[in-house]
């Protein structure tokens, strides 16, 4: 909730432009469900155009399982957890990266958040930056697959790296 008035109030995103999954609601469309949380990742690249500006915000659990795609260089593909992921299954960052990060055409620029443990990675982005050495890094896959936009540009800051937790604190 404060994510959509951040971006009405101080970004002028109009509600339509807004989709908004939470787990406090009462309309079964709007639960971040995995099938929901699917269609709202479709939903937002849908028929972007050059001079668009993105924003897919996640707060919430991410885990990692293994790799065996050769795909990650840590051996790990990093995923979110809809609500009902025990039953469903997790978001797998190929899904995320297929969906949101490859239709990105020239001109369009996705701004991702997302606050999950386990989320360095999450979007498969080609380049990393490692703020320890205060560089870029090569993330491309080992397989060789390709893991960019269609000439957009993606940014994703992340609560942690893939190998971390990140938690709430009171501090």
């Amino acid at each position: 909730m404060n994510m959509k008035h951040f971006l009405k109030h101080h970004f002028d995103f109009h509600t339509d432009q807004i989709r908004l999954l939470t787990e406090e609601t009462d309309q079964p469309d709007l639960i971040p469900t995995k099938k929901n949380i699917e269609k709202a990742l479709s939903w937002l690249v849908e028929d972007c155009q050059s001079g668009d500006s993105l924003v897919f915000f996640y707060s919430g659990h991410g885990l990692r399982q293994p790799d065996f795609d050769n795909d990650e260089i840590d051996g790990f593909d990093e995923t979110i957890c809809p609500v009902d992921f025990e039953k469903e299954g997790m978001i797998v960052d190929n899904y995320i990266n297929d969906t949101i990060v490859r239709p990105l055409k020239a001109g369009v620029t996705l701004h991702a958040i997302v606050d999950a443990c386990h989320s360095g990675t999450v979007l498969d982005l080609v380049h990393v930056y490692n703020r320890h050495r205060g560089q870029w890094g090569d993330n491309s896959p080992p397989s060789g697959v390709d893991k960019g936009t269609s000439g957009g540009l993606a940014i994703c800051i992340s609560a942690c790296e893939d190998d971390q937790l990140a938690s709430d604190t009171s501090v």
